[in-house]
């Protein structure tokens, strides 16, 4: 297996033309649900070039019909990226210190269960974030009312 690097800046690149819109080549979920985690997935396969095939675990893509549930699913995605050992982009759970530009964000509004996911475009004193379902580009992280919050940093791609 391959160690890749993650391509950040293609991650931003994506999410700043598609933010306030869809690509037609992926399924909007906006009206079952909420597009947030599919757009990020979107983000994250820009900036990675490598799914997972893997029917039980993996982290893909085909159609609006044949998907993992971690493309699209905000505790999903976050179990495959935190656990993933084998092909496709990885990370880690980490805080607000330790983040990147093209690492993920996910949000908890009743301090339980976590619902929606972002993207890392831009920091400097404060946290800029890019995400679809409540669609944004460049938006201030502190602008969303939360009751808890994770970040996962990407630490890398592996492919064969």
């Amino acid at each position: 297996m391959k160690e890749l690097k993650y391509n950040r800046k293609l991650a931003i690149e994506y999410a700043e033309k598609w933010a306030y819109s869809r690509n037609p080549k992926y399924y909007n979920y906006d009206p079952v649900g909420g597009d947030c985690t599919n757009f990020i997935s979107q983000c994250i396969y820009a900036g990675s070039n490598v799914m997972n095939y893997n029917k039980n675990n993996g982290w893909y893509y085909i159609n609006g019909n044949n998907k993992s549930p971690s493309w699209t699913g905000v505790e999903f995605l976050y179990n495959f990226l935190t656990k993933n050992k084998g092909v496709g982009p990885y990370g880690v759970k980490t805080d607000a210190n330790n983040i990147s530009v093209g690492d993920i964000v996910q949000l908890s509004f009743d301090g339980k269960v976590f619902t929606h996911s972002l993207i890392i475009v831009k920091i400097d004193s404060e946290i800029y974030i890019s995400s679809h379902t409540f669609d944004a580009f460049n938006r201030k992280l502190n602008s969303y009312n939360f009751k808890n919050i994770r970040f996962i940093h990407i630490e890398g791609v592996r492919s064969y």
